[in-house]
């Protein structure tokens, strides 16, 4: 079959690019420029492009629907607590105030152990509430 030859000019990291696939596929760089130059005129081509595209982004939105759904509840569950501690404890008498901060203290950072290990475990309170929610 009689082949056009043609002359192009590639830039050179492009060509050193071109040159390892050329040994690690063990064609010519011809075979791969022309297979390129194919895929990239076919219609169909342009298709399948827009498609593998089209279902990356659907997987995207369906990330960032999640993601603000389990923002939404730590959000409002956060809120819930705060509005629930703010009008349901009283204030402290000042001989207690010390005595408080350092009980916080230690249970602050069992807190902050037990929501470490929770994490670990991949437990978290979004699929807490959907399990309770189905029950």
């Amino acid at each position: 079959m009689k082949k056009d030859r043609l002359n192009v000019y590639f830039d050179p990291a492009l060509s050193g690019e071109l040159e390892a696939l050329a040994v690690r596929r063990k064609v010519s760089k011809s075979q791969i420029v022309e297979a390129a130059l194919a895929a990239f005129l076919s219609p169909d081509g342009a298709d399948q492009r827009e498609a593998a595209i089209v279902r990356r982004l659907d997987r995207l939105t369906r990330a960032v629907d999640r993601l603000e759904r389990d923002v939404s509840i730590g959000n409002e569950a956060v809120a819930l607590f705060v509005k629930f501690w703010l009008t349901t404890t009283p204030p402290l008498p000042v001989d207690m105030k010390e005595a408080a901060r350092a009980s916080g203290k230690q249970r602050y950072y069992g807190f902050v152990e037990t929501l470490g290990r929770r994490m670990a475990k991949g437990k978290t309170l979004t699929k807490e509430v959907s399990e309770d929610i189905k029950r």
